[in-house]
């Protein structure tokens, strides 16, 4: 079913076309947008349309507004109560109490919490994580991973094709240089006579990088080795499949415990494109020859001296880059992929990049903006306590597993000093379950393009907008229909009905119907906290129904429970959308 924004739009946008008939409607009603009300003395819902048409009109927004309430369908589907105008035009609107509790029994009933898939499924190609082979994940990695896969959740929820694509970093000079110096410390593991680790990996990268800036035969050597993997030699290839494996291997222990899914497509994956690519935007008149490179020149884009900043595609070595890389990515996800939208999610240091390679990649022909959105969803940096990028005690990035798992050892702490009436094996499923949470919970429900700085005492509070409040919020539910007794499902079927009389009530129905309208704003600004914002409020407003209405025993048990499932669901499937499990038990 339609959402009440969607509805309500309807219904003024036919009202325009009664109220005006003489002038262009479909102008007309471009202007037309309704939104929810800031405060409750507002009403449930405003449209402002008056103030923008009278403009176009030439006429008092007011009489325009009081036109409009004139039109507007009140009869036909018992859903509007009032409709006041008020200052310079603003037109309040106030639905039936009827109307939301049926709307609320239509939640219950429906298989997809009362929204609408679409009739046509659009293909979304979300990019996130893109760790580097042979490095450590840090914590840098954690918002684009979690973020991202929000975000993928959310489209797959809302009835979208979506391809969670992992852009790893597994091709380039690092690798020449690294095997080079493999074959010489650790030419046993090259050959798999022994296994080895990605830690293992990480310290000889730092000890090949040293030796490749100041041995100029070692140099050679890794340059030689990178001409060989490029060339396909098998021993080369051998060598950095190995690399790979163990690199994804450790990846995906922290998959796993994210429980964030993703299918790897390094940049290897578009090494055969990259020359054709630089042919195709050299015949297309792009291409400037400038110090001896190949490169786009955009208006728009310059230096901190004022100077034209190029977009490198083909260094002067004859050597291709992430720029090469992410045009031939981006024109593969258009032209193979046939992606109706492409979503980056990355560091917000990447933002001058990406907006270059969209706006060349745009002149090139690779993607029409009428057809395909793309867009690029950056992130701020994680802080530590000092408010300084977040780094171990001694100085060194902190290891993204290392942070996880710390997070479930704090929870575990907070949980044995709780002492809760469950066996150790129970509370270290919930543990895991409410440390994962806290740190997705805590990343989620900041602005996005903003810093925050990590702390575990703050994220695991169980007071506040943290997610074990969220999930404490959900288990007191749980309880609630446990003490009953009685089985929601078996009380609709026999034809109980939800009746709204209390004004919180009517502020938990209202807020329930409205979990489509956040999960439309999550996917046009592709921010999550959108959604963390509509949870938190959910679980204000459910425990200021239960302060407010009694469930158990009163005259209204069966309206009030359907109240309370409904609430379940709709937090159940929010905390899921954002990537926390739910337990129902705490």
């Amino acid at each position: 079913m339609k959402s009440i924004i969607e509805v309500l739009v309807d219904k003024f946008c036919l009202a325009v076309q009664g109220a005006f008939p003489e002038e262009d409607i479909e102008s007309l009603i471009s202007f037309v947008e309704v939104t929810q009300s800031t405060q409750e003395k507002f009403g449930h819902y405003q449209c402002n349309a008056a103030m923008k048409l009278a403009k176009l009109l030439k006429t008092n927004p007011r009489a325009i507004a009081d036109a409009l309430v004139e039109k507007v369908d009140r009869q036909s589907d018992g859903m509007i109560q009032s409709l006041e105008v008020a200052g310079p035009g603003f037109i309040n609107i106030v639905l039936k109490k009827e109307f939301l509790a049926k709307r609320v029994e239509d939640v219950l009933t429906h298989s997809h919490l009362g929204i609408d898939l679409p009739v046509h499924a659009r293909r979304i190609v979300l990019d996130f994580s893109s760790p580097n082979i042979a490095k450590e994940m840090h914590v840098g990695h954690l918002r684009s991973t979690i973020i991202g896969d929000s975000l993928a959740r959310v489209f797959e929820f809302l009835g979208h094709d979506v391809l969670r694509l992992n852009h790893v970093g597994d091709w380039g000079t690092q690798f020449g240089m690294l095997i080079a110096y493999m074959k010489e410390e650790a030419s046993e593991v090259l050959s798999g006579e022994k296994p080895t680790d990605l830690g293992h990996l990480v310290s000889w990268y730092k000890a090949a990088k040293w030796r490749f800036d100041r041995d100029l035969d070692f140099q050679h050597r890794s340059k030689k080795e990178v001409v060989a993997l490029q060339g396909g030699e098998v021993e080369a290839l051998q060598a950095w499949e190995e690399i790979c494996r163990v690199s994804e291997e450790a990846y995906q222990e922290i998959y796993d415990l994210l429980d964030v899914k993703l299918e790897i497509r390094g940049e290897s994956f578009y090494n055969p494109m990259l020359a054709d690519v630089v042919a195709d935007l050299e015949a297309k008149g792009l291409v400037t020859i400038s110090s001896g490179a190949k490169c786009i020149f955009l208006e728009g884009f310059e230096n901190r001296e004022g100077e034209p900043l190029p977009l490198i595609v083909q260094k002067s070595d004859g050597g291709y880059n992430y720029v090469t890389t992410d045009m031939a990515a981006l024109r593969h996800r258009v032209e193979e992929e046939r992606a109706d939208r492409i979503i980056y999610v990355t560091d917000a240091g990447q933002a001058t990049h990406f907006k270059m390679v969209f706006t060349a990649a745009q002149k090139a022909g690779y993607f029409d903006p009428n057809k395909v959105r793309i867009d690029h969803v950056p992130f701020g940096l994680v802080l530590g306590p000092d408010g300084k990028k977040f780094k171990t005690r001694s100085g060194e990035t902190e290891k993204l597993i290392d942070l996880l798992k710390a997070a479930v050892s704090r929870a575990y702490e907070i949980l044995q000093e709780r002492q809760l009436d469950m066996s150790d094996d129970e509370m270290k499923v919930l543990a895991q379950a409410l440390g994962i949470g806290a740190i997705k919970y805590a990343d989620l429900s900041c602005h996005r393009s903003g810093d925050y700085v990590f702390s575990y005492d703050r994220m695991l509070r169980f007071e506040g907008n943290t997610a074990a409040f969220l999930m404490y919020s959900y288990v007191r539910v749980a309880g609630i229909k446990r003490k009953v007794g009685v089985d929601v499902d078996d009380m609709i079927a026999c034809g109980e009905s939800v009746i709204i009389e209390h004004p919180s009530e009517e502020a938990l129905a209202l807020h329930i119907l409205q979990f489509g309208e956040a999960l439309a704003l999550v996917a046009n600004e592709l921010l999550p906290n959108r959604l963390t914002d509509y949870l938190y409020e959910l679980a204000q407003k459910f425990n200021a129904f239960f302060r407010d209405c009694r469930v158990e025993g009163s005259d209204r048990q069966a309206s009030r429970l359907m109240l309370c499932e409904a609430t379940a669901r709709i937090m159940g499937k929010g905390l899921d959308l954002l990537g926390i499990q739910t337990v129902i038990r705490m």
